[in-house]
């Protein structure tokens, strides 16, 4: 598999989330994650140092992502109504689009160096909060520990896709995380 640079580093990060999805991070080698990109393990070093730093990078990546994403949609919808829409639309979207992300997340974000892992969690609160302003500016009188805690609610609702995908097809499925997500974010507080 010939690449220019960022595709196969993007190409390396979605094998490994496949793989430490699959097995585990523990049970994926080096040799596995290069198999799996078409190439061999220690070519994998020009990119990235070592497993641990390939997952942290892994984890890094989408975090940065969703954020990123969160920025634009909240900036691209000036109601707040709208924006909120937009977030659930997206973190749907990539929920149903990247199940393996989700649960390398769930499992093994403890094998995430300290450093990069404080940095994840940095990025995912000011996505969260993203939320929480957004969802704020629809609900002002709730008060905002109840406000965080619904959008993490929400963010438990929307993760379950790699535990409940696959009976329904995906727009089904879609609409119905939407219907059930904002219904309980616009729930808080009542």
């Amino acid at each position: 598999m010939r690449t220019r640079g960022g595709d196969r580093r993007a190409a390396i990060l979605r094998a490994a989330a496949e793989l430490f999805a699959a097995r585990g991070f523990r049970s994926v080698s080096i040799e596995d994650l290069g198999r799996a990109v078409g190439t061999t393990g220690p070519a994998l070093y020009r990119h990235f140092p070592g497993k641990e730093a390939l997952l942290a990078e892994v984890l890094l990546d989408i975090s940065e992502r969703l954020l990123r994403q969160g920025t634009e949609h909240v900036a691209a919808h000036p109601d707040p109504n709208d924006a909120l829409d937009a977030l659930l639309r997206g973190h749907i979207a990539f929920a149903l689009a990247e199940p393996a992300l989700i649960t390398v997340h769930d499992r093994e974000l403890l094998h995430v160096p300290e450093e990069p892992r404080r940095k994840i969690r940095r990025l995912q609160r000011a996505y969260l909060e993203q939320w929480v302003d957004v969802l704020a500016a629809v609900r002002p009188t709730t008060p905002t520990p109840v406000l965080r805690t619904a959008v993490h609610a929400t963010f438990g609702l929307l993760n379950s896709t790699p535990h409940s995908a696959g009976e329904l097809d995906r727009d089904h499925l879609a609409e119905l995380l939407f219907t059930m997500a904002r219904t309980a974010l616009l729930a808080a507080g009542k």
